[in-house]
């Protein structure tokens, strides 16, 4: 599965396609306009010219949002160090925005409520989720 942003810029593989998708209500997610797969790192390959954004609303933000540093699509991100520190450099996300919905039929998107997640546990849902490409 391979993506680019909107000028073809920057193209993100993966090696598979992700168990189901998040679209986050979160101020950063929803702003960004992202809808989060994720990855292993090692599944995945970034090439093209990006830029990134650190959140400054959090004491230890644990990503890093990238974004085609020519037209300004949201791509991928990666964790912070202190992150990586904490949980290992196990975790990336992919902008599955950037694809067609029809290329992720049968995936399951959900809805976290990130906007009133503390950060710890599991995440709330705002809605039922619904199948990619289903009616």
């Amino acid at each position: 599965m391979t993506l680019t942003c909107f000028c073809g810029g920057v193209q993100v593989a993966a090696a598979r396609r992700p168990g189901f998708v998040h679209a986050c209500n979160c101020d950063l997610c929803r702003k960004a306009g992202a809808r989060w797969g994720y990855f292993d790192p090692a599944q995945v390959s970034v090439t093209g010219r990006s830029a990134n954004y650190r959140r400054h609303d959090k004491a230890q933000p644990a990503v890093d949002v990238h974004f085609c540093a020519t037209c300004g699509s949201t791509t991928h991100f990666r964790l912070t160090d202190a992150a990586v520190a904490v949980h290992g450099d196990t975790m990336m996300g992919v902008n599955l925005g950037l694809a067609d919905e029809a290329e992720l039929a049968g995936i399951e998107l959900r809805y976290p409520d990130g906007k009133n997640w503390s950060g710890e546990g599991a995440f709330g849902y705002v809605r039922e989720s619904r199948i990619l490409g289903a009616g």
